[in-house]
């Protein structure tokens, strides 16, 4: 495993347990001697609590805050940032009109709180969600945008001065979900009569093509580690979840791959490894 004291990785997120899709890669990176960071948009603080002993809506959001911090922990993680912006909730719900929320937040300055930290920070890569947001959450829609919008503008001088001296990660990458995988996913869902975590959800509309994805990072000798990471978002394990229904083979396979599209910043040199995300750095 070579090591990469030169490189730093950001993980850019809206909620806490969002970064669980890369939590494999980024404990990758931890072994490998790198700074990583998770940075997330708000404190969830509008998310459902699957036990009523572990908050109240109004105690939720710094609840959820200290669940992320544990779970960067696990795997290695020691910098976590907020945004400071509420949970804007699911589309369509009433949450959605709060002028606090993340969604509402003026562009201009959603830009420049991440560009404040990746200045700050000074990753090599930068990881968020892609174009579709998973599931199309609006929170998650938001943080891929204006995370976009801050890998271009943060090496740029004439952008946000105020927020510390210019720099330019070198690759932004979306990490994705094969849509070809979530129809198997979604079959198995039907055949087995379990209700789809996303019921109003096109699979066509979820993740990415294969064709989009440039890296498939293997992790499974991470996927204990993983699952330990998952169990400290306590208010967010829901009995007889979709995923919870999955066979443990199923699930630890589910859960062994990682997938990355390459969005902008250096190409990848031809004949890369498929699981070297730093590849000609």
């Amino acid at each position: 495993m070579p090591e990469r004291p030169d490189h730093a990785v950001l993980a850019c997120y809206a909620h806490p347990d969002d970064e669980q899709g890369v939590t494999g890669f980024l404990h990758r990176c931890v072994q490998q001697g790198l700074r990583v960071g998770i940075l997330c948009a708000t404190r969830g603080e509008v998310g459902q609590i699957a036990d009523p002993a572990l908050a109240t809506p109004e105690t939720l959001g710094a609840v959820r805050e200290q669940e992320l911090r544990r779970a960067a922990a696990v795997i290695g993680v020691q910098d976590v940032f907020f945004l400071d912006y509420r949970d804007s909730g699911m589309a369509g719900s009433p949450e959605n009109t709060d002028p606090r929320a993340f969604i509402n937040a003026d562009p201009v300055e959603a830009v420049g709180r991440i560009v404040r930290v990746i200045r700050a920070f000074k990753p090599t890569l930068l990881i968020t969600f892609d174009e579709s947001g998973g599931y199309g959450h609006p929170d998650h829609l938001a943080i891929c945008r204006w995370t976009t919008e801050a890998f271009h503008a943060a090496g740029d001088p004439s952008r946000y001065p105020e927020a510390g001296a210019p720099f330019a990660p070198l690759r932004l990458y979306y990490a994705s979900f094969s849509r070809e995988v979530i129809k198997q996913f979604a079959a198995f869902l039907a055949q087995n009569g379990i209700p789809s975590p996303f019921p109003n959800v096109d699979p066509d509309q979820m993740g990415l093509p294969e064709a989009r994805i440039t890296n498939t990072v293997y992790v499974a000798e991470y996927v204990d580690l993983k699952r330990r990471s998952l169990e400290e978002h306590r208010t967010q394990l829901f009995p007889n979840t979709a995923l919870g229904a999955l066979p443990e083979e199923m699930w630890r396979a589910f859960r062994s791959v990682e997938r990355y599209a390459l969005a902008a910043g250096v190409l990848l040199p031809a004949g890369a490894p498929e699981d070297d995300l730093f590849a000609g750095l």
